[in-house]
C-alpha cells in the first residue's frame, strides 16, 4: 500500500538528501512497526518532513487530519502550525491513541491537537471550523465521501492533500487487475480531475499524494 513511486536508489538519494529524522519521530516511527501488524501505514521521514515544510510555509490556523493512525504526520504537522492553530485528527482506532498521545506530549505539541474517536463519516459533519489544510489518510474506498464532506469546510485558496493516491502504482493496470482500494483511488484522481473548482497536482513522493488547492 506504499511502495515508493521512485525508484529505491533515487528513493534513497532523495532522503540522504532530505533533512534528518529527529529522534523523537525516528523512535515513533520504531514503536509503530514494533507494536502494529501495519507500520507499513505510517507516513515515514520523506513524506513526514514534507508536511511539516508545507505548513511551516502555510502557517494555518487550522489543519484537519482524517486518520490518526500512531501520529506521525499529525505531529510533524502540528509543528507548522500559526500561534494558536489547532489540529484536529480523526481515527477510529481507540487503541492507538496511547502511542499517539505519548509522542505528542514528548514533542511538546498536545495542546494543539484535538483527537476525534469514531468513524470520520459520522464525525466529519460535527466539525464547525474552517480548515486552511486538510489532510486525507483513511480507508480508501472513502476518499471521495470524505473529500466531499470537507469540502466546504476548508477556505478559499485552502489545500486538501490525499496520500496513497498511486496505491502501490496499480492505478496504471488495466481496471480488471486493480485491486478495489486501487480502483478507489483511480475514481478519486478521475473525480478530481473533472473538479472545476480546484487545481491539483498528483506529486509522485512516497506513494503518491494529490495536493487539490479550492479556487
Amino acid at each position: 500500500m506504499t511502495r515508493p513511486a521512485l525508484p529505491q536508489n533515487i528513493g534513497e538519494y532523495a532522503e540522504k538528501f532530505t533533512t534528518e529524522e529527529s529522534p523523537l519521530l525516528a523512535a515513533l516511527d520504531r514503536e509503530t512497526h514494533i507494536k502494529t501488524a501495519r507500520g507499513v501505514m505510517l507516513s515515514g521521514h520523506m513524506q513526514g518532513t514534507f508536511l511539516k515544510l508545507f505548513c511551516a510555509a502555510l502557517q494555518p490556523l487550522r489543519i484537519l487530519e482524517v486518520g490518526t493512525f500512531t501520529g506521525y504526520s499529525a505531529l510533524c504537522m502540528a509543528q507548522g502550525l500559526r500561534e494558536g492553530g489547532m489540529l484536529h485528527t480523526i481515527d477510529i482506532d481507540e487503541e492507538l491513541h496511547d502511542i499517539a498521545a505519548k509522542y505528542w506530549a514528548q514533542a511538546g505539541v498536545s495542546d494543539k491537537i484535538v483527537q476525534h474517536t469514531g468513524d470520520a463519516g459520522d464525525v466529519l459533519p460535527s466539525l464547525n471550523e474552517t480548515f486552511d489544510l486538510v489532510f486525507i489518510d483513511a480507508d480508501k474506498v472513502s476518499y471521495g465521501r470524505y473529500y466531499d464532506q470537507v469540502f466546504d469546510k476548508v477556505r478559499p485558496g485552502g489545500f486538501i492533500f490525499a496520500d496513497n493516491v498511486l496505491y502501490d502504482g496499480e492505478v496504471v493496470l488495466p481496471a480488471e487487475l486493480q485491486s478495489k482500494n486501487a480502483k478507489a483511488m483511480h475514481e478519486f484522481n478521475e473525480k478530481i480531475q473533472a473538479d472545476t473548482r480546484v487545481e491539483h497536482f498528483l506529486m509522485g513522493l512516497r506513494d503518491g499524494i494529490m495536493m487539490i488547492r479550492k479556487k
